[in-house]
């Protein structure tokens, strides 16, 4: 029998599987973002662009996203997770570049929610259908943490640029207007690049030995056949599961501190310090950079230890001390420390957590309560913004706002905390006939 090279298929892996779906998701978060940092200048040639408008569009891109989200990861689970991707991609550019053209109120609210009905349930096909079927369980929460440290890496890239396109007009138009068309051609042109060089599964390619398709569709089988003899979900009951449910929670409230974080912060740290957009976003890269390092950091710690659950914790409770501190901070480079405090709890637990529903969920419910979970999350990326622009524009700041996030910062810790322990804080016990065996087993 031929013998396997681990080292050369963890690579093999690695630039076919993980580095595409990198720079997907690196293309996926600049545009999600760009009106966070459009905005600087968009309000200057549209007059109706308020802090309150904005919060609402910024959110509402999450209704669209909420409404698509379950019926793509089901249609992407019953035919092609990688030409469901491919689709997505090239639908989001096209949106993207219409949203350089926006004159009304209306339209900036239905091209925002379009934008999140086009990119509806990328994550959770990713996390719940493409994933499994390249990596064993322990091998997942490496591959999406490696994956997930795109949307730092889309920041650190995104917001020096964008503040390079919205200081410039290279072809007449505002600087905002070709924010969102340069931005956009990347997604449309690597939308064809990903319909070709990915495939859903080890037999569908060339570039491993046979050996080596066995191994991975050997151990895929096996690890369904393991978590179907403890139970075998339905979608429907994936879908009312109480585990999955929690996660629900557990997300949202997480969702509304770091979406309410991330479209706001560049205007705050702007109103705060005066900069230009240019220096703005050089300087906004340092918290990201720093998150970066860190998730780095936790990737390895949670792999080593096994433990997923503090990890989290521990993020929501460093992320509710930036939010928390920030209305008392009126120092620009303070102000900046507070905001490496807040993306490192913010975001560098994102891999370790999508990791959670496949210790117990398979298929097409793993597909649809990841969709559910990934729902539940975007309806407080809707919360978030727009919480954040109706407190600046009834008090005039943004304290009372952060005071709300980093509060559900601190919900969501605890909570986390629940899976392990219980609300009475005492372990819980494991069940043999339950699938709560399968969460409490890996979920450490």
């Amino acid at each position: 029998m031929e013998q396997i090279n681990f080292a050369n298929l963890k690579r093999k892996r690695d630039i076919h599987i993980i580095f595409p779906v990198f720079l997907v998701s690196i293309i996926a978060c600049i545009d999600r973002v760009n009106i966070a940092y459009a905005t600087l200048t968009m309000s200057e040639d549209l007059p109706w662009l308020t802090a309150e408008v904005f919060g609402a569009g910024a959110g509402i891109f999450f209704l669209g996203y909420l409404i698509f989200e379950i019926p793509g990861s089901l249609i992407a689970a019953r035919f092609s997770a990688s030409k469901w991707i491919a689709r997505i991609m090239f639908t989001w550019g096209i949106v993207c570049v219409l949203m350089a053209f926006i004159d009304t109120k209306t339209q900036f609210y239905v091209f925002r929610f379009l934008l999140g009905a086009a990119e509806a349930s990328l994550y959770p096909v990713i996390y719940s259908i493409l994933f499994p079927r390249w990596f064993k369980p322990e091998e997942r929460s490496r591959a999406t943490s490696l994956m997930l440290i795109s949307m730092l890496v889309a920041n650190i890239i995104g917001a020096p640029l964008a503040g390079v396109l919205l200081s410039t007009s290279v072809f007449g138009m505002h600087g905002w207007q070709e924010l969102f068309i340069l931005e956009a051609i990347p997604a449309l042109v690597f939308a064809v690049v990903f319909f070709f060089w990915v495939k859903d599964k080890p037999e569908q390619v060339s570039w491993l030995t046979d050996a080596e398709k066995k191994y991975l569709t050997d151990a895929f089988n096996e690890d369904q056949a393991r978590m179907h003899n403890i139970k075998k979900y339905t979608i429907a009951q994936a879908l009312t599961d109480r585990k999955v449910l929690k996660l629900c929670f557990i997300y949202f409230m997480w969702i509304i501190g770091y979406w309410g974080f991330s479209f706001w912060m560049p205007t705050a740290l702007k109103n705060l310090s005066g900069w230009s957009t240019s220096l703005l976003g050089g300087a906004i890269a340092i918290p990201m950079l720093a998150a970066l390092v860190v998730q780095l950091i936790v990737s390895y710690t949670s792999t080593k230890t096994g433990d997923k659950v503090w990890h989290v914790s521990i993020a929501m409770f460093i992320g509710a001390i930036g939010l928390g501190l920030s209305p008392f901070v009126t120092d620009p480079s303070l102000a900046l420390v507070l905001i490496c405090l807040t993306a490192i709890g913010t975001y560098t637990c994102m891999g370790i957590w999508w990791t959670i529903p496949t210790t117990f969920l398979t298929g097409p419910a793993a597909a649809g309560a990841v969709g559910l979970i990934n729902s539940c999350g975007n309806m407080g990326g809707w919360v978030g913004p727009y919480l954040m622009g109706f407190v600046k524009t009834e008090t005039g700041t943004f304290d009372l706002g952060y005071f709300i996030m980093a509060f559900f910062l601190v919900v969501a810790g605890v909570t986390i905390l629940s899976i392990k322990y219980g609300w009475n804080g005492k372990k819980n016990h494991q069940h043999a006939e339950t699938a709560a065996i399968a969460l409490e087993k890996n979920v450490k």
